[in-house]
């Protein structure tokens, strides 16, 4: 464990307790799931919504860490695992498919956010894209498979809100006018899911120089109006192993002298 004055004031972590790349569900009961399919795994600090268990998978370093809903409680997370020193981060949460040829249980692998969250203008205008990283994308496409699950990459788009925020009829029916037309648009514009967390991560990751990515199980389809809770291990199993993946494809850029990884570089 860290020093105390290194901790930091959130997530109760300090330098030395976590890996360089870090899983971020938003749910704390989903830690158990992601560590569930680990080496070995130890829970190094637990407070609020940040519960935080470092350990290996398949010999590789990883950690978790918890955030809570929403994009102001990750986004503390981002900033504090970063200061004591991870530099790689991948969401695996759950989301809304608003694509009709998207089924339950399938998974999507943003490849970009739709920054409808207000945290991320915080640190840079509106007009500044929330990309993920190219490397933590394919880790994560490689992953499923490998896995032989069903997955879709595209665009997410991340609300504050998820009732009317996400065009959902809020209590006694509430809607409105906004919620409604962003859902129509991102619709339209070949967007593939709603989430709270994405583009917020992913914009910190780029103003940073750090990586992110995001794998989400689909639990409904907003278009089809269908919902189950299906998808959740494919997700954790997934990010488990692109965190694997993605420590392979940094030892051949390494070995390569290359400064990124590249398709004419093995994954293998």
């Amino acid at each position: 464990m860290s020093d105390a004055d290194d901790v930091q004031y959130h997530i109760e972590a300090g330098p030395g307790d976590v890996a360089r790349t870090v899983l971020l569900p938003g749910d704390t009961e989903r830690v158990d799931r992601i560590i569930a399919g680990w080496d070995t795994a130890e829970e190094v600090a637990s407070h609020r919504e940040y519960r935080t268990v470092t350990g290996t998978y398949e010999g590789t370093p990883i950690s978790v860490t918890s955030t809570g809903i929403g994009s102001p409680s990750a986004a503390i997370a981002v900033e504090e695992l970063a200061e004591v020193g991870a530099d790689t981060f991948v969401r695996v949460g759950s989301c809304g498919a608003i694509q009709p040829g998207i089924e339950i249980g399938d998974l999507v692998v943003s490849s970009g956010g739709v920054r409808q969250e207000g945290t991320s203008a915080a640190y840079v205008r509106e007009t500044y894209p929330a990309v993920a990283d190219h490397e933590v994308v394919t880790a994560l496409v490689a992953a499923a498979e490998r896995l032989g699950y069903d997955y879709h990459v595209g665009l997410t788009a991340s609300t504050d809100s998820f009732y009317a925020g996400q065009g959902r009829p809020g209590f006694g029916g509430y809607v409105t006018a906004e919620g409604t037309a962003l859902f129509e648009e991102m619709r339209d514009a070949n967007v593939k899911n709603f989430e709270m967390e994405a583009s917020a991560i992913f914009t910190l990751a780029n103003v940073y120089g750090l990586r992110a990515g995001a794998v989400c199980a689909v639990y409904a389809n907003r278009v089809t109006d269908e919902f189950r809770v299906e998808g959740q291990r494919r997700a954790v199993e997934t990010a488990n192993l692109a965190v694997h993946l993605l420590a392979r494809m940094d030892a051949v850029t390494a070995e390569a002298g290359a400064d990124r990884w590249h398709a004419g570089l093995s994954l293998d």
